[in-house]
């Protein structure tokens, strides 16, 4: 699992590991790795171009100390200081006594442009809102430059807590970040910042305290994922019931489906006007033309992908949400629910909203929900008391108690942008809860299973290639 911390919690961390170690030990360890990381962006240090720029503060000190260790390698350095009064005296003493120059911010952009790296030393994790004139200037010089730009920590101008971004940021081609991840690392947008990820060990382990974030990675899905046992049958390892797809909308219902059967349960209910073209594709599936609350027994319902606003529609919704079991509602269905109707039922819900349906049920623009990724999931599982997954460029799911850190999808890929690819999503995710895996855990799984699928498949995809890969995607995980 890879976790990411508040700055607050940071903060409490290296305090009490300070208290333990020599004076100046964590910045030597941070300066170490992030001279390495430069080292291996530049291929080759000696003769190389580096320029630092420099912010207040122990930021400013990390990078100062790498710059450093580069010039005794034998890159040629100079330090552009955007506060000359309160840079890092220590830093920039041995800064200078390695032989680097020190120049202003007046001066820099000339440096800059001279540069064949830059290390971003600006703001660090305390910084908020977004560069000021003379920072903004030097970070556009440097894309100008086409510089490899290497962060401390975090890309300066970029929200370490929340991932947003309000105003000119750096656009880093690699971010070192010290002693765990930071949340605006992992979430959009302020991700789009931070390009490669390096994680360096300052030995802050045993001192930080719950996460805010977490992101799953192949392990730990491995661990979770359903397999069946010798005393197995379809039943025991769970039904689905699928409530999707229209006349005007009968693909839905198929990749639904499609989705579910690659999810782990042992069968497929499914329940709508689309079972023949269902049948054409999966004729394994229990097909019935009623409503959810006549299709049989389940342990799970998938409801809402192309259900339309008729009032079959409506019933469907509503009959999936009076059932006792778990529910996820995508698409169409999230447009017929109310959070009352969500927070009366006694069994998990999941909802998988978009930015534009998130944005509908939240009463925001849409911007201001792909802006504000991290508030807005957290915002629809407070409201709903439901598991959300909010999906996007950085897929995210919440569990409805706070206490517990919201999941970051680490897999995916921009051609997941394709009518029906979410409908998989449904039905894959459906399936997994039916298999008995938590609601956040299922959400999880099913958004990882999915986003490696993409990857595994070529392209341009299709949302029914996508289902077809999943399989793969499954035993690329288990293997």
């Amino acid at each position: 699992m890879r976790y990411g911390h508040s700055v607050e919690t940071v903060r409490r961390g290296e305090a009490a590991l300070m208290a333990r170690v020599p004076q100046g030990a964590l910045m030597q360890r941070a300066a170490a790795g992030l001279a390495t990381a430069g080292a291996d962006l530049l291929g080759r240090v000696y003769g190389a171009r580096v320029a630092v720029l420099v912010g207040s503060g122990a930021n400013g000190g990390d990078a100062l100390f790498a710059a450093a260790r580069l010039v005794r390698r034998g890159a040629a350095a100079t330090a552009v200081l955007l506060n000359p009064e309160r840079a890092y005296a220590e830093g920039l003493a041995a800064f200078r006594a390695a032989g680097g120059r020190v120049v202003t911010a007046d001066e820099g952009a000339r440096a800059v442009a001279r540069a064949d790296l830059v290390l971003d030393g600006v703001t660090g994790i305390g910084g908020k809102g977004g560069l000021r004139p003379e920072a903004a200037d030097l970070a556009r010089a440097a894309q100008d430059a086409r510089a490899a730009v290497l962060a401390v920590d975090l890309p300066s101008g970029v929200d370490a807590d929340t991932g947003e971004v309000h105003g000119p940021a750096v656009r880093a081609d690699a971010t070192v970040t010290f002693g765990t991840y930071k949340p605006g690392l992992l979430i959009d947008p302020a991700a789009g910042f931070a390009g490669a990820l390096r994680l360096v060990d300052i030995g802050l382990d045993g001192d930080l305290g719950a996460p805010e974030l977490a992101a799953l990675q192949h392990a730990d899905v491995a661990a979770l994922l359903p397999r069946p046992s010798g005393e197995s049958d379809k039943y025991r390892r769970g039904v689905v019931g699928v409530a999707a797809g229209s006349e005007r909308y009968p693909g839905a219902a198929v990749l639904a489906v499609s989705g579910a059967l690659c999810g782990g349960a042992g069968a497929v209910r499914y329940a709508g006007p689309g079972g023949a073209a269902v049948l054409a594709r999966h004729p394994e599936t229990l097909v019935s033309a009623g409503s959810p609350r006549s299709a049989g027994r389940v342990q799970a319902w998938v409801v809402g992908p192309g259900l339309g606003d008729t009032a079959d529609a409506h019933t469907a919704v509503g009959d999936a949400l009076a059932a006792d079991v778990p529910i996820l509602v995508d698409a169409d269905g999230l447009r017929l629910l109310t959070p009352e109707a969500v927070r009366r039922r006694t069994a998990a819900t999941v909802l998988t909203p978009h930015a534009g349906e998130a944005a509908a049920l939240l009463g925001w623009a849409r911007e201001e929900v792909e802006g504000r990724r991290l508030h807005a999931v957290r915002e629809l599982a407070a409201r709903f008391g439901a598991t959300v997954l909010l999906k996007g460029s950085t897929t995210l799911v919440a569990d409805p108690d706070p206490a517990r850190p919201v999941r970051v999808n680490a897999t995916g890929s921009a051609w997941l942008a394709t009518a029906g690819s979410g409908d998989v999503l449904s039905g894959l995710t459906g399936s997994l809860l039916a298999a008995g895996l938590a609601a956040q855990d299922a959400a999880s799984v099913g958004a990882y299973l999915h986003g490696l699928a993409a990857r595994l498949t070529e392209v341009p995809l299709t949302a029914l290639d996508l289902a077809d890969a999943l399989p793969r995607a499954w035993r690329n995980v288990s293997d």
